[in-house]
């Protein structure tokens, strides 16, 4: 069975497959993150990688390096809060009998049945 290849396009070699491209037989699969993250560990004699970030904030912090600093802020701003913000929701009674009669409505207009609605 042929495999599909594509060929270079005629239009000034922009766009399609080129002759060379991409990576070469026998080349290693892309890292996981798992992988790293092992390497890392191995590499730092077998600290967790989140006590190296806790440990270079820290130095950061004591060096005045503010933005260093700032990166890391930054980087537990937008992941680690992110999973620990939660927003909670309370309706009061009347609004949930409100959207209770919406709904009832909004059903028997979809099914074609009239309503009382004096």
């Amino acid at each position: 069975m042929e495999k599909n290849k594509q060929k270079a396009k005629p239009n000034g070699g922009r766009g399609g497959a080129r002759k060379g491209a991409g990576r070469p037989k026998g080349a290693r699969e892309n890292i996981s993150i798992k992988q790293l993250l092992e390497t890392l560990e191995s590499k730092a004699g077998g600290r967790d990688y989140e006590d190296l970030l806790v440990e270079d904030f820290l130095e950061a912090r004591q060096n005045k390096d503010v933005q260093t600093t700032l990166k890391y802020h930054n980087l537990i701003l937008n992941k680690v809060m992110s999973s620990l913000a939660k927003i909670e929701v309370t309706d009061s009674k009347d609004a949930i009998e409100a959207k209770q009669a919406a709904f009832a409505e909004a059903l028997a207009r979809l099914v074609g049945v009239e309503t009382d609605t004096k």
